[in-house]
């Protein structure tokens, strides 16, 4: 991601003391520990243009729910503003630099994979076909019930691991219908869901975060 952002002309820092944006607590029900590791989170980028992301679960969580565990806190304002400079890479690409060609190529037939998050939280549906409609040589294929859930769902795929599986089952049943090479998607979770069931059966159909692809051939 940082390579393309960088090519398309940005300026990219990295803060290495950034830490986890605090989904997985306040999903398993710690708020309370959800919100220390929210406020580290505003703290971590302030002063920033723009957070951009390679996860759109990342960006849906900070944009949704952010404003509902800080309300009121010292940080509420700051929040307000944040939620506006988090994106998700793709639209991010699209939507802010307005950039759609990076001269990637990459040479295969492709499916793309909306995940929940991107597709429900971040309302990102044509900006990574778009990006990808302009790879050399590679062909996008739509598969069927291309919204349905993977079955990843982060500790959905522990509690559940019998429904989980089926459902990453039926996604790559679906993907492979399309005589795809590469299932791509913007969320490595999915993917990691998904590619752990495509190694299990010894399928040859290659998992890969659309960051890879736009980096791809250059």
């Amino acid at each position: 991601m940082v390579r393309v952002l960088e090519k398309v002309g940005c300026t990219v820092t990295y803060n290495t003391k950034q830490t986890c944006c605090g989904q997985p607590a306040f999903n398993a029900g710690f708020w309370d520990e959800a919100r220390t590791v929210c406020m580290k989170f505003v703290k971590d980028f302030h002063g920033s243009d723009y957070v951009v992301t390679p996860s759109a679960s990342c960006a849906g969580f900070v944009r949704n729910y952010y404003s509902k565990l800080l309300d009121n806190s010292s940080v509420h304002n700051e929040v307000k503003e944040l939620s506006k400079r988090v994106l998700e890479f793709s639209e991010f690409m699209v939507k802010v630099l307005q950039v759609e060609h990076v001269g990637a190529v990459l040479n295969g037939k492709a499916t793309y994979h909306d995940s929940c998050a991107g597709l429900r939280e971040c309302r990102i549906k044509d900006e990574p076909r778009r990006l990808l409609s302009h790879v050399k040589g590679l062909e996008l294929h739509e598969m069927n019930d291309v919204e349905t859930c993977c079955g990843f769902g982060g500790t959905f795929a522990i509690k559940f691991e019998p429904i989980s599986i089926g459902m990453g089952e039926q996604k790559v049943e679906n993907a492979l219908l399309t005589k795809a090479n590469y299932l791509i998607s913007t969320d490595l979770s999915c993917l990691m869901h998904l590619d752990g069931y495509i190694k299990n059966k010894g399928y040859s159909l290659r998992t890969m975060h659309i960051a890879d692809v736009l980096a791809s051939g250059w």
